[in-house]
């Protein structure tokens, strides 16, 4: 009689565990929930090592079941620098990149596994059923443990249980790099040339103008527009952290002039005593 098919229950759940968490973080609603970080912690220390462990030891007697689970910490822990270090040289390290990395490197290997337990006879495929994961636990925890084999348990626990809270700890704290603002001029078609320095008096005139927050916290700014020292206009606005404002700025040149200063200031938090940066173009103004 033919042994009965064993369908491979954990790769189908490490599939949807990808898909699942490539949503929860992609997805800007979802990713403020704690379950991005539930989804999130073993997509790192964990399934990497797994998929991999299933596709290079697909048959039951490969691996005994506890080998497989330390293996496959072992192996994500391994597999997951060396990843974000090839990133960093190409896309660079970020969560988008290293997200679409893993999840593709995940599914690739869940598809290999799939095909070499599926080219093995029934009987000799590894698989994962809930009866047999209880009867593992309950085995592991009931049965006599040495000194030596318990000393070993406590500091594999208190490994994972650190490296978890290390990666928690850098999802959810963002590194802040370098402060600045940028701010920069352009004429009104937003190109970097032709710049409009004859002007005319009491005429109105337009400079594109741009300022984008690098500062990690929430910026009141203000823009003022002078032309030899006098305001002729300004501007106040507030941007979140790397948000931008970009507008066309329209001012009324008042006197006329050639090689005069046209200065374009900008402040930050209403402090109007210094400049926080500032641009200017020399005009002619008829």
């Amino acid at each position: 009689m033919k042994a009965p098919e064993k369908p491979s229950f954990d790769l189908i759940l490490i599939f949807i565990w990808t898909v699942l968490t490539l949503i929860f973080v992609q997805d800007p609603m979802l990713s403020e929930t704690p379950l991005r970080t539930v989804l999130g912690i073993p997509m790192v220390l964990f399934i990497p090592g797994y998929v991999l462990a299933a596709a290079l030891y697909p048959k039951r007697q490969d691996l005994e079941e506890v080998e497989r689970v330390a293996l496959s910490f072992g192996l994500s822990i391994a597999v997951v620098p060396i990843m974000g270090l090839l990133l960093n040289f190409t896309f660079g390290i970020s969560l988008i990149p290293i997200l679409l990395s893993l999840s593709s490197y995940t599914i690739a290997l869940v598809i290999i596994a799939v095909y070499r337990r599926e080219r093995l006879p029934p009987e000799e495929r590894f698989s994962v059923t809930f009866h047999r994961v209880y009867v593992i636990i309950n085995n592991e925890i009931n049965s006599p443990k040495s000194k030596r084999d318990t000393i070993i348990i406590i500091i594999l626990v208190l490994s994972v249980t650190f490296a978890a809270g290390m990666f928690y700890f850098v999802i959810t704290t963002p590194i802040i790099g370098e402060r600045f603002t940028e701010f920069y001029i352009l004429e009104p078609s937003g190109k970097a040339q032709n710049y409009p320095t004859e002007l005319k008096s009491n005429s109105p005139s337009r400079i594109l103008v741009g300022v984008v927050n690098h500062e990690y916290i929430p910026i009141n700014y203000t823009i003022e527009v002078a032309l030899d020292k006098e305001v002729l206009t300004d501007t106040s606005f507030m941007l979140a952290h790397n948000e931008t404002w970009e507008e066309n700025v329209t001012f009324v040149p008042d006197k006329t002039g050639s090689n005069l200063k046209l200065e374009f200031l900008l402040f930050r938090e209403d402090n109007f005593t210094l400049p926080y940066r500032q641009l200017h173009l020399w005009v002619n103004a008829k």
